[in-house]
């Protein structure tokens, strides 16, 4: 019996290195890079849809945890309402975020507009 407990704690702390030493050696050659996206969050009730802009992790799921909410995007309104805080959104991408194809072309379009906006006020 002692013989067969031995080999068990032998077998599971042998079992432990080599998990161990598995990850160790994962999280070096990745250099644990983290990949950023600013994607649409879907809110609103049913069939009417309204999406927060947000910077998250790529792999999370489409509405699972942000880092940070950049901006709305409603495409009930005619014309579809959208609203980005430009800053923020250029901070992000400067540090490596990736938009999706639809939020780059929310972005380009916004950019278009805020210098109309922007020289009406002047």
């Amino acid at each position: 019996m002692r013989l067969l407990i031995a080999n068990l704690r032998f077998y599971r702390s042998d079992e432990f290195n080599k998990i161990s030493n598995r990850q160790s050696a994962i999280g070096n050659s990745e250099e644990e890079k983290v990949l950023l996206a600013i994607q649409l969050m879907r809110t609103g009730a049913k069939k009417s849809p309204s999406y927060r802009v947000v910077v998250k992790e790529k792999r999370s799921k489409r509405d699972g945890a942000y880092l940070e909410n950049v901006g709305t995007y409603n495409p009930t309104r005619n014309p579809a309402e959208v609203k980005l805080d430009m800053d923020r959104v250029r901070y992000w991408l400067e540090k490596g975020a990736q938009p999706t194809d639809t939020v780059s072309r929310l972005i380009k379009t916004n950019a278009r507009e805020q210098p109309a906006v922007s020289e009406v006020e002047a």
